[in-house]
C-alpha cells in the first residue's frame, strides 16, 4: 500500500537530500536528542564539506561529534565545543571554522530563523570585544544591543520520542532540547522518531512540534510503521 500521508519514508530515501557543503541544523545536548540514524546515514554517504548549527559538537564517537571527529565539517556554530576533544584540536589545527554563541543568544537566533526574523537584539558580550567585533550594533531607549543574526540551514535533523502520520512531535523529557527550535529553521527537516502512532493518538496537550514544521519522518532504528494506517 502507498503511503497516503506523504511524510513517512525511510532513512535510505531522505538520504538523497543530502549533499556535500550544504548546511545542517540539528538537535540536541551532548548527544541526548540527536538523530542516531541519520547522523550515521550522512556518515556512510561519505558527505563531506559541511556546515554544521547546533548546540555543542557531542563527543567524539557520540551524536553529531563523530562527523565533527572524522573531518566532515568544514564549520560549527554552537555554544561549546568543550566535550569533543577532536573538535578542538581541529580548531586549533585551522582545520574547523568555530563561531561561537552563547547558548540562550543561539537558541534565541535560531528561533529567530524559524519564525523568519533578521535577527535578535542582546546585550550579551556587548562589552566584550572578543563577542562584539565586526557585529552591528543599536541603541534602544538609551541601551546599547548587539544585533545578533538569525540562523537557518537548507536542512535540519530532529529526534523525538513520538510522531503521527502529520509529523506532530513529542520528545521525551530532557532529550527535547533545541529540536522545538531546530525543527522550525530548517528549509526541509526530517524527524527521526522513536515511535510512530495513529492519527489521533497524541494528546495535543502534549504536542510541542506541530506537523506543519516537519517534512519527513522516519523511524529510528528502521522500525515497520506499515500499521500506522492499514
Amino acid at each position: 500500500m502507498e503511503n497516503p500521508f506523504g511524510k513517512i519514508t525511510t532513512i535510505k530515501d531522505v538520504m538523497d537530500l543530502f549533499y556535500d557543503g550544504m548546511t545542517i541544523m540539528f538537535g540536541g545536548f551532548g548527544g541526548i536528542g540527536s538523530p542516531p540514524d541519520l547522523i550515521d546515514g550522512i556518515l556512510e554517504k561519505g558527505i563531506k564539506d559541511l556546515t554544521l548549527i547546533g548546540n555543542d559538537t557531542g563527543f567524539p564517537h557520540i551524536g553529531i561529534g563523530k562527523i565533527v571527529s572524522l573531518g566532515r565539517a568544514k564549520k560549527v556554530i554552537a555554544s561549546h565545543i568543550g566535550s569533543n576533544s577532536a573538535a578542538g584540536r581541529m580548531m586549533t589545527a585551522g582545520e574547523l571554522e568555530v563561531e561561537f554563541s552563547p547558548q540562550g543568544t543561539l537558541a534565541e537566533r535560531i528561533r529567530a530563523g524559524g519564525v523568519g526574523l533578521g535577527g535578535i537584539l542582546t546585550d550579551i558580550g556587548i562589552d566584550n570585544q572578543l563577542v562584539s567585533e565586526n557585529k552591528p550594533k543599536t541603541n534602544i531607549n538609551g541601551k546599547d544591543y548587539l544585533i545578533e543574526t538569525a540562523l537557518s540551514a537548507e536542512m535540519s535533523v530532529v529526534y523525538a520520542k513520538k510522531a503521527d502520520p502529520y509529523g506532530n512531535l513529542v520528545f521525551d523529557k530532557s532529550a527535547r532540547n533545541t529540536n522545538p527550535l531546530v525543527a522550525m529553521a530548517g528549509k526541509t527537516t526530517i524527524a527521526e522518531v522513536e515511535e510512530i502512532v495513529p492519527l489521533g493518538s497524541l494528546n495535543p496537550e502534549k504536542i510541542v512540534t506541530p506537523g506543519v514544521f516537519v517534512d519527513y519522518i522516519i523511524a529510528s532504528g528502521g522500525v515497520n510503521w506499515k500499521w500506522v494506517w492499514e
